[in-house]
């Protein structure tokens, strides 16, 4: 495994989110190595997170499951990287703040004031995301 920078160490300061439809409490541990909450729902090798609320609520809005979405504020435990889902490839550097990683995220509260995006607009995404489904695009592990 290449170096990578401890999360203490990173560029980004936080605060961090996590947007799902899993019902967490604070001190709770999300961990890599489950089936994936998008696409085919591989096994995930990483745990994502995010440094702004709207990357945190398509997570919240998009996650299979059922129950509402969630977003939830989370601190990394270890070492984490940009989201090469969303860096670089689809966007110059890392706007959306979206990061990946294989250590622990502790949960420290839920955000409970959060705004969902427009029904036009999530339905516009879920229309993309089967489009890249048919075309079979799916997400960087």
């Amino acid at each position: 495994m290449e170096n990578r920078p401890l999360w203490s160490e990173a560029k980004d300061p936080g605060p961090f989110y996590h947007g799902t439809k899993a019902d967490l409490k604070a001190g709770d541990l999300l961990r890599s190595g489950y089936s994936s909450n998008f696409g085919e729902r591989k096994r995930a090798h990483f745990i994502y997170l995010t440094a702004t609320l709207d990357a945190a609520t398509w997570g919240a809005e998009l996650g299979v499951g059922e129950g509402p979405g969630r977003i939830y504020r989370v601190e990394p435990t270890g070492p984490f990287e940009d989201d090469p889902n969303l860096t670089d490839q689809k966007f110059p550097g890392n706007p959306t703040r979206s990061y990946r990683t294989r250590a622990p995220l502790r949960v420290v509260d839920e955000i409970l004031d959060w705004q969902p995006h427009s029904p036009e607009l999530l339905q516009n995404m879920r229309n993309h995301l089967e489009d890249l489904k048919r075309l079979g695009i799916e997400a960087i592990d």
